[in-house]
């Protein structure tokens, strides 16, 4: 029998695949599709103080290998996400993971806490790279900011609830941020976010997204997703999640390859929403046939 397990500071994933935040709704959605419970975890759509309308449109539009997107952070709030959606995810037989965002530091605390009472989540993932933030986007860019984001969430955690930080790759250097998380407190850093996009319609002349810029995802940038995991998981000691770009079990397994304790599904859900499943047995598949654990194959990248 494989051990798929993966520890994420007290969490223990029942395999290494989760969904991305923003990508797969609240479960519920792909749950008529296939059983979500087979995944190791399932990240929320992100959760904010209050329930946030978002963008206006156009706020999605595709791009060579890719989409831009400019939501705008759209979703019900933590009340309506407290009432009308966590009682699914509570009955669900797999990790969920809540997204949380804000545009202060004191909305992500507040989130947090209102959080903590509640049953059936078993992580918080901190959505540093939200451009939404008071102040612009310095708590993903500043290690001295993000320090005081993480430390400040983490100690209104009462439970062993583990907390995930999630950075952008819109910096000079992941790493010092990743290392100022880990310092404050982080149990794991997930990376990366999308990278800044924009497209535009040479018929009008005007930018294609109605925000101008947004968030590009999707097989594009997994080049860049993998070289700053890469980067980040020989510094850190915490585990790392790895996003961006993943398709396939192949996908997956590079970026396990190059550190990732494990990995979220993104864009993919919207081309295939069997994906993460698909990638799951890959990857099952991939470590029977080499004969190996998935723990020989986190970070065994061969540099010679």
């Amino acid at each position: 029998m494989l051990d798929l397990r993966v520890k994420i500071g007290g969490l223990t994933l029942k395999n290494p695949v989760l969904t991305a935040s923003g990508t797969f709704g609240y479960g519920n959605e792909f749950n008529r599709i296939y059983d979500v419970s087979l995944l190791g975890g399932i990240v929320t759509k992100s959760v904010s103080r209050y329930e946030r309308k978002g963008n206006p449109p156009e706020r999605v539009v595709e791009t060579a290998s890719g989409m831009i997107n400019a939501i705008g952070l759209a979703n019900v709030g933590v009340e309506k996400f407290v009432s009308e959606k966590l009682p699914f995810l509570q009955n669900l037989k797999t990790s969920v993971v809540a997204n949380i965002v804000g545009s202060t530091l004191e909305e992500y605390v507040e989130v947090t806490e209102i959080l903590e009472e509640q049953k059936g989540i078993a992580a918080y993932e901190i959505n540093l790279s939200c451009p939404n933030v008071k102040g612009g986007i310095r708590y993903s860019t500043d290690p001295k900011f993000a320090f005081e984001m993480v430390s400040a969430i983490r100690k209104v955690i009462k439970s062993e609830r583990p907390l995930i930080a999630k950075l952008t790759p819109n910096v000079t250097s992941v790493s010092e941020i990743a290392i100022a998380c880990e310092n404050a407190g982080a149990s794991s850093v997930s990376l990366i976010n999308t990278l800044v996009g924009m497209a535009v319609d040479v018929q009008t002349r005007k930018p294609k997204i109605k925000n101008i810029t947004g968030g590009l995802s999707g097989p594009a940038i997994k080049p860049v997703a993998l070289a700053k995991v890469w980067e980040v998981a020989k510094i850190v000691k915490i585990p790392v999640i790895g996003i961006g770009g993943i398709l396939t079990w192949e996908d997956a397994v590079e970026f396990l390859i190059v550190g990732a304790s494990a990995v979220q599904v993104g864009t993919a859900n919207f081309i295939n929403p069997n994906a993460p499943l698909e990638i799951l047995c890959g990857i099952e598949n991939y470590l029977s046939e080499n004969k190996i654990n998935l723990s020989d194959l986190v970070g065994s990248l061969l540099l010679n």
